[in-house]
């Protein structure tokens, strides 16, 4: 077990991070928390940093909150833990750069586990990264398929994409349903999971990643799935706090993570564009569609949620129809990336859940997909020299 402080007033905290963390922990007062972390840490009188910092936030959030961010950004070697109510301290513990939020009442095993993954992490951000190496690991990107209205043709890209980032990066990938009302990620894909994403974020599975990974489906591809719940009405008990949680651990397993949202921006969807860093803005290529998309490239630039990673798609894209891809790049003052046609196929791949990329990879549509595909990962070229690289 790693080097642990603790910061807490109360003797039965003390007693359990004490035997979790099997002796290898100081602990420190909680009352008058200190604003800043190096006051904190003069408190140690020369000890060594510790591995994981755990706060006591159960009485006083905001201090312990304000001091977690500070320590983040102070020591990015040291992994931050808080103490207090879960549901209420999730979403700002997320957006403080918090490792984990446990309930006081934890049992020890739990805060063990929870512990060492918290270490484990920790030495892993002190290590230095390199992808190319047999132990480095690129960092997670997060791909957010994102819509203002419904019908745009979002589960197709996501399911598409996600499939292809499967075939280029083998258990790399995982694909999320957030539409969670009336996602159909499982019918595209003919999946039947036993877990969807209701029952995944209400059980062990945001605190262990083991559990995480034996509730998940996969697709014949490889490509691991978390479905929508069957039942719309199940979509209430999943709030914003279990969704960025959710996302958070995934990014801390696989390579991608491929995000099928809601229409529009609600706080499930903000929650998950905090993680997000490569969004793909996705709309029809009709004057409604244009115009809702203006709106919500507005609105993610306000909030500071529009990195230039971004990805432009118009699907249904005809030459016909009234607009050019000019008119709509000066609407919502943005280039366009890609244009998506209109084909039978998609219909058809839908229908028998065989995503166009295996069913009929020659199709126009499947063809602008693969150029998405390449912004993430470059395709083998089957022409480069064998043996190392």
């Amino acid at each position: 077990m790693s080097n642990v402080l603790l910061t807490s007033d109360s003797a039965d905290l003390r007693s359990k991070v004490l035997e979790a963390a099997e002796g290898r922990c100081i602990a420190l007062p909680g009352h008058t928390l200190p604003s800043e972390p190096a006051d904190l840490l003069a408190q140690l009188q020369h000890e060594s940093l510790p591995d994981v910092i755990v706060i006591d936030a159960s009485r006083a959030a905001e201090p312990a909150l304000a001091l977690a961010a500070r320590l983040d950004a102070y020591l990015p070697g040291t992994a931050v833990m808080l103490l207090g109510d879960p549901r209420e301290l999730a979403m700002p513990a997320m957006r403080a750069g918090v490792r984990d939020v446990l309930a006081p009442e934890v049992d020890v095993a739990a805060l063990r586990a929870a512990l060492e993954r918290a270490a484990s992490a920790a030495i892993a951000r002190r290590a230095p990264s390199d992808p190319s190496s047999p132990g480095g690991r690129a960092p997670a990107r997060v791909i957010s398929v994102l819509s203002p209205k419904g019908g745009a043709g979002k589960t197709t890209v996501a399911t598409n994409l996600a499939i292809g980032l499967a075939e280029l990066v083998p258990g790399g990938v995982v694909l999320v349903d957030l539409d969670l009302q009336f996602g159909d990620v499982a019918t595209a894909l003919a999946m039947e999971p036993e877990f969807t994403l209701d029952a995944i974020v209400q059980g062990p599975a945001l605190r262990d990643p083991i559990a995480l990974k034996t509730q998940l489906a996969q697709h014949s591809s490889g490509l691991y799935v978390i479905a929508a719940p069957e039942d719309p009405a199940a979509a209430e008990a999943v709030d914003a706090g279990q969704v960025g949680s959710l996302v958070g651990m995934l990014a801390s397993q696989f390579r991608f993570v491929v995000l099928d949202t809601a229409a529009g921006l609600e706080p499930r969807t903000l929650s998950a564009l905090d993680h997000t860093t490569d969004p793909v803005m996705l709309t029809t290529f009709d004057v409604p569609g244009v115009r809702g998309l203006r709106k919500e490239i507005a609105t993610l630039r306000e909030l500071g949620m529009l990195p230039g990673s971004r990805q432009v798609l118009l699907n249904f894209a005809d030459p016909k129809g009234g607009l050019s891809v000019a008119d709509v790049e000066a609407t919502i003052r943005s280039a366009v990336d890609i244009t998506i046609p209109f084909s039978r196929a998609v219909t058809h791949s839908l229908n028998t859940g065989e995503p166009l990329l295996m069913q009929r990879p020659g199709d126009p549509v499947a063809k602008q997909l693969r150029k998405l595909l390449a912004a993430y990962v470059a395709p083998p070229t089957g022409r480069g020299r064998k043996g190392r690289r």
